[in-house]
């Protein structure tokens, strides 16, 4: 019975939790469609949608939320395939099993939090609470697909804490710009029921100011990301970092710029949906990208290690 159970090489496992990765990415960007295009409310029951489970008969704001709700069971089916699959993958890792599991449950999350959104009618809390679990769910399945790419030990380990460290606190402040942009998106116009004509509370902390001053501290953060990021870039260089790492930092700095872009745009045009969707997507994709820096930075060797390199540099420079 043993030998019929099929096994799944390295190679194909690779793929099956890059596929995983993709269609989480691509129901954050139908996510936030939804909003954009006030369906949010388009179905105002959950699971189902105006009872049914099956429909036929669907106006357009009905059938994009229930198309977004639909597209969660091809995300279900990828995200179990890469959970399931670590453990019929040879030879078996013990992490890749572990990471795999964390997608499906986080989908599960996600569903639970998407249905409680819907009930208590897009609050803000629960609108931010869903995207921001959507790219911790995202923060694993890149974890997955990393390691899936790579056999342990192929991960640099790097002596120069200045060519790994700075990159991890990026990552940190990248994750609170990102928060800080779900708040401004919670005290902004988009609520997401405005094409089913239902009226969503917006976060207030400051009366009629709340929304500006959010978005001005959203930028003054991404102000201070995007500096940071040219900064490590060329400290990465200066210090001879590997080359995958610098590749991704280099990403990461381009989609910053053009984030900055979209972003001024969007507010001189006074918040077009077309444009907050590009903001969103870009947004996605800028913390897919640090997250792609943080892994290729590599893993920092031990002190113990660090010491014995140093001994070993002054005793060949003595020869």
């Amino acid at each position: 019975m043993l030998a019929r159970v099929p096994r799944i090489s390295p190679r194909t496992y690779a793929l099956i939790t890059l596929i995983a990765l993709i269609t989480l990415v691509v129901i954050v960007f139908t996510g936030a469609a939804v909003r954009l295009t006030g369906s949010g409310l388009g179905c105002p029951t959950w699971p189902r949608c105006e009872g049914k489970v099956i429909q036929t008969e669907l106006d357009s704001h009905a059938a994009i939320e229930y198309g977004n709700r639909l597209f969660t069971g091809v995300v279900s089916i990828a995200t179990i395939a890469a959970a399931l699959c670590a453990f019929l993958r040879r030879p078996f890792r013990k992490d890749l099993a572990i990471i795999g599991v964390l997608l499906p449950l986080g989908v599960v999350g996600q569903a639970v939090l998407g249905g409680l959104t819907v009930l208590y009618g897009l609050a803000p809390g629960f609108v931010m609470s869903h995207f921001l679990l959507s790219q911790l769910v995202l923060a694993a399945a890149v974890a997955l697909a990393w390691r899936a790419r790579h056999e342990p030990g192929e991960r640099p380990r790097v002596a120069d804490r200045l060519s790994v460290l700075p990159v991890r606190a990026l990552l940190v402040w990248g994750g609170l710009v990102l928060f800080a942009g779900t708040a401004a998106t919670g005290a902004g116009p988009h609520a997401g029921a405005s094409g089913t004509g239902e009226v969503v509370p917006r976060l207030d902390f400051w009366g009629g100011t709340t929304m500006t001053d959010i978005i001005h501290w959203h930028g003054r953060m991404s102000t201070i990301l995007g500096v940071s990021a040219v900064l490590i870039w060329f400290l990465l260089w200066r210090r001879s970092a590997n080359a995958q790492v610098r590749k991704a930092m280099t990403v990461v700095c381009v989609l910053i710029a053009v984030q900055g872009i979209v972003g001024f745009i969007q507010y001189e045009n006074e918040l077009p949906p077309e444009i907050v969707w590009i903001h969103v997507a870009l947004a996605t994709c800028t913390w897919l990208a640090l997250l792609w820096a943080t892994a290729a930075a590599g893993t920092l060797t031990p002190a113990v290690s660090r010491e014995r390199q140093r001994a070993v540099s002054v005793e060949r420079a003595r020869v």
